[in-house]
């Protein structure tokens, strides 16, 4: 019979974490900033979308395995749609979506019979003013943190101070100065040390900038901006 130790546990998960983040290192950065208008969530992707709504007001931006992505993303819709159903539209909350992947997420990073969801989720809810808007970060062992204003998901561990600061900074901003701001402060995410340069750091990428809208006058506050918009 195999005895594994406490020691065994810790060495495999740590294992785990190297090998997720491994993989989370080739991810590009996502930004979102609270604005008058709504929540603009801006980032470069590949082929396949990285920005969703999950549900009227919330929005989901996920960086990784994109079979992980899409999994958590139909994992939220799920919920959300349920929250709906049994409660009320009221009811369905960005707390509410961010909490009830946590606990699968945890139980999927710590259990050696199953791989590991190689995922890290941005999830934000726009409120009534851009103080009122929330956001939540949940990492791929389930672990989250919420934040206000602004948000930074990368797949490194780069120090996003700055880059939060600069976010809060386009406060008061509209949508088109803060387009303009927003790949400058991408580009200090995605290569902090300045190796790559904006090419290359951009190659192969192309933008992505939705705007989930503080108006509830159309039917879907969900825009997808267009690259005349950029």
């Amino acid at each position: 019979m195999v005895v594994f130790t406490p020691y065994d546990w810790q060495e495999g998960i740590g294992n785990r974490a190297q090998y997720i983040e491994g993989k989370l290192a080739q991810g590009a950065p996502v930004l979102a900033v609270s604005l008058t208008e709504g929540i603009l969530v801006f980032t470069y992707r590949r082929q396949v979308r990285k920005i969703f709504e999950i549900y009227d007001r919330i929005i989901y931006a996920g960086i990784g395995q994109q079979s992980d992505v899409e999994a958590i993303r139909m994992a939220a819709l799920e919920f959300a749609s349920k929250e709906a159903f049994n409660r009320s539209d009221e009811d369905v909350n960005v707390q509410r979506v961010a909490t009830a992947l946590s606990a699968p997420l945890k139980k999927a990073f710590s259990d050696f019979s199953t791989s590991p969801v190689v995922a890290r989720s941005l999830f934000g809810e726009v409120g009534v003013s851009p103080a009122e808007d929330l956001y939540y970060v949940v990492d791929y062992d389930g672990d989250f943190s919420t934040l206000r204003n602004r948000a930074v998901v990368t797949g490194t561990g780069t120090d996003t101070e700055s880059a939060l600061n600069k976010l809060s900074d386009l406060a008061g901003a509209t949508v088109d100065e803060a387009m303009a701001a927003l790949t400058d402060i991408w580009l200090a995410v995605a290569d902090p040390e300045s190796e790559k340069g904006e090419e290359e750091a951009k190659r192969g990428l192309s933008p992505e900038a939705v705007l989930l809208e503080r108006s509830d006058v159309r039917d879907n506050r969900f825009r997808l901006l267009t690259p005349e918009e950029f």
